[in-house]
């Protein structure tokens, strides 16, 4: 069984590896504890910004920051991000600001708390901003590595982690990690399935049981959903000749949306989108969650299939 963590543990590590940068700053809208930059706030508070229950005011601050020199981390929970929509939009991305959004707990896999706290949504919503670069990665691991590559990104981020441990992918592979481009967990020529954040190992069960049926499947980790690594797509879509998608976000928009939107001007093959079916979640343990919403590894076999069939 390989390593759990939680991808909010790569955040909160990544940032107490770039403190020696002294241009790195860490913004806190009451969240740290969850968020995990409160590891950052303890060894730096004279770099750290509490501001409070206030995160169009957090980001708005982050701007002036990095319009002054500073290299800003903000973080909340991803759901209270949207709040400060129009900050980020107006705020960060039209001056084309550095300033980077983390957005935690995101998904319905965040379970107990209920629909009011799941963000279905954000991944798409921050994906139409010009400027910014929208990640999702799915282990702690690509977490820290994706986080630590921000400072030389030059331009504003959104990045979405998530409370509960998923596997690890990445151990040793640290150095394959980069902003952009997606990466290759499994091979196989009869279907790809792209997929990110929880998702990615929910992907690499289902190609798995796949395997026994003999149906062979590549699993890709898209962590970057924009830019999207159209060329890898391009590549896999001469091979397999279907695709799948699968995301713990609405399918409207977000990663199967993006994929959608590259194919269909570019490479027209069937396409099936796993992902919430345009509705909101409900409360419940987290695996409970992706059967309920059918996003759980057993009905991305079944998208597979229906995918092959159209072939």
């Amino acid at each position: 069984m390989s390593r759990m963590a939680a991808t909010r543990d790569g955040y909160g590590q990544a940032l107490l590896d770039l403190a020696s940068n002294p241009k790195v700053v860490v913004l806190e809208a009451d969240l740290g504890k969850s968020t995990k930059s409160l590891h950052f706030r303890k060894q730096h508070p004279e770099r750290t910004v509490s501001c409070g229950i206030g995160e169009q005011n957090m980001l708005l601050v982050g701007a002036g920051l990095a319009s002054s020199g500073y290299i800003p981390f903000a973080s909340t929970f991803a759901i209270f991000t949207e709040r400060a929509f129009e900050q980020m939009r107006n705020g960060v991305a039209r001056p084309n600001l550095a300033v980077h959004l983390c957005g935690s707990h995101g998904g319905t896999h965040t379970g107990t708390d209920g629909s009011s706290a799941q963000s279905i949504e954000d991944l798409a919503i921050f994906r139409t901003l010009p400027n910014v670069v929208v990640m999702h990665p799915c282990d702690d691991v690509s977490t820290r590595e994706l986080t630590m590559q921000l400072p030389e990104l030059g331009k504003p981020s959104y990045m979405r982690t998530a409370r509960n441990k998923t596997p690890v992918m990445y151990d040793g592979k640290e150095s394959e990690i980069k902003i952009g481009k997606g990466m290759v967990l499994r091979e196989g020529n009869d279907a790809v399935i792209i997929a990110c954040g929880v998702m990615v190992s929910e992907s690499i069960k289902a190609a798995n049981s796949l395997e026994e049926k003999g149906i062979s499947v590549t699993v890709v980790d898209m962590h970057t959903l924009k830019p999207l690594d159209t060329d890898l797509i391009k590549s896999l879509v001469e091979k397999c000749g279907v695709v799948v998608t699968a995301e713990d976000h609405n399918v409207i928009g977000g990663l199967g949306g993006a994929v959608a939107e590259y194919l269909s001007s570019n490479c027209p093959v069937p396409l099936e989108m796993v992902g919430v079916k345009d509705r909101f979640g409900e409360s419940g343990q987290s695996d409970e969650m992706l059967d309920l919403l059918e996003i759980s590894s057993p009905f991305i076999e079944d998208a597979v299939n229906r995918a092959i069939n159209r072939k």
